[in-house]
């Protein structure tokens, strides 16, 4: 009785501790929107500013920033912290492109949500200015902690680290 009852409740437990999986259509539409920038300039302000996204949202150690790649450590083994992979490709008219794409290696969903993130992303490297705060997160809901190792800390608080690659890598969120 006891093991036909777990059955009946593991499905509907399971996507309680899910992510809701909503998004807003405007939210898709920034996430997906290419972010093309026109003159060198510009390139490299939006660059700069791609870096500095990166470095104040990622919970994984920086694990490359150069001229054309941007990479986070991680994913942690089950962790639904994002790790970042940012490119910046040269078009052939004599614009660039930046590319996006965020992952976690969580089956429960990833936290923050990977096309908030790219939207949160893309609207900050264009303005320079943060996306307007969101409400806080619901009583019981889960934020993974801060993983963030190599990169200055905000905050004088020790966070733990975690240097286990995941060999499984899903990708949540890519444009």
């Amino acid at each position: 009785m006891k093991r036909v009852l777990l059955i009946m409740l593991l499905p509907a437990w399971l996507v309680g501790c899910s992510s809701s999986g909503e998004i807003s259509p405007d939210t898709m539409q920034t996430a997906t929107e290419p972010l093309t920038c026109q003159v060198p300039s510009e390139c490299a302000q939006w660059w700069t500013r791609a870096r500095e996204w990166v470095a104040r949202h990622a919970n994984y150690a920086m694990q490359a920033s150069t001229d054309s790649l941007i990479q986070t450590a991680g994913p942690a083994g089950g962790s639904r912290a994002l790790a970042y992979q940012i490119t910046l490709t040269l078009n052939h008219d004599g614009t660039a492109t930046i590319g996006f794409a965020a992952h976690c290696d969580s089956a429960f969903g990833c936290n923050p949500n990977p096309w908030q993130a790219g939207a949160d992303f893309k609207l900050y490297v264009r303005s320079g200015s943060a996306a307007p705060a969101r409400a806080p997160a619901a009583p019981g809901s889960f934020a993974p902690p801060r993983l963030r190792t190599g990169i200055s800390q905000q905050s004088a608080a020790p966070r733990p680290s975690l240097s286990v690659p995941s060999p499984d890598r899903r990708p949540c969120a890519a444009s």
